[in-house]
């Protein structure tokens, strides 16, 4: 059972429960401006696995956040209890070379109601509100665009920042799937040399004017086209950055 009360405290959102596409739209919105999206035990050494309750309990007992596994795990729990009807989508996203990455490299979720939408609070900067799963429909959020294409036999979410050019954000597919056919792929992110997660080490969350990031020992916060860098110069100021913006403690063990 999901303690409701306390996961919508967590995310601080007071508005209503009944299913519909505002609600869905606040509540997506206050978990991305609550909940970071952040790879931390992945250096602690801690394992993460494909179980929903524990996805709850680190966001809402332990004031964490998490990667797209997690974040998306822990958020459709929570919109299901709320009588949502949630379907659990794989995607892919482009890789350097060109390519697409694999099946299950990236959770997202489908959410019906008089019309179906698409959920992520788990890829980082990516859009806010919740886009309505339309083939073609441009949607405008915070100055950027997103659309959602065809693109064989999988549906290709696209986004644009002022005069630049569609660019890809994934791929996915609307084949139903279940949580542990994730399981590989989180194993692989936790565990390769070749994972971005593994690589460094990140938290960041969205804010109503922008993103706010810590990536290793750089905090970076935007707010529209303004940006600022500052470098952090010590662990101990890694640490004070990492409770201050984002509520996060260092574990104990």
């Amino acid at each position: 059972m999901v303690d409701v009360a306390a996961y919508l405290e967590r995310i601080g959102y007071s508005g209503s429960r009944t299913p519909s596409a505002d609600t869905l739209r606040y509540i997506h919105r206050a978990h991305l401006f609550s909940v970071p999206f952040e790879n931390l035990d992945i250096g602690w050494g801690r394992e993460i696995r494909m179980d929903q309750e524990a996805f709850v309990r680190k966001i809402v007992e332990h004031h964490r956040g998490g990667f797209c596994y997690e974040l998306n795990g822990a958020f459709s729990v929570l919109l299901q209890v709320l009588g949502f009807q949630v379907t659990l989508l794989s995607a892919r996203v482009p890789l350097a070379d060109g390519s697409d990455s694999p099946e299950f490299d990236h959770l997202t979720l489908r959410v019906d109601l008089n019309e179906p939408w698409v959920a992520d609070v788990g890829f980082g900067d990516c859009f806010v509100d919740p886009l309505r799963l339309q083939i073609g429909l441009e949607q405008e959020q915070q100055g950027k665009w997103f659309r959602i294409v065809e693109a064989g036999d999988s549906l290709r979410l696209e986004t644009r920042d002022g005069e630049a050019g569609w660019k890809t954000q994934y791929l996915f597919r609307l084949k139903p799937r279940r949580l542990e056919e994730f399981a590989e792929m989180c194993r692989y992110h936790q565990t390769s040399p070749q994972s971005p997660f593994t690589r460094k080490r990140v938290c960041s969350r969205a804010t109503p004017e922008g993103r706010i990031t810590l990536s290793e020992m750089k905090l970076i916060t935007t707010n529209g086209d303004r940006r600022e860098e500052r470098l952090l110069k010590s662990e101990a100021e890694w640490q004070a950055a990492l409770a201050d913006h984002f509520g996060v403690q260092m574990p104990h063990s």
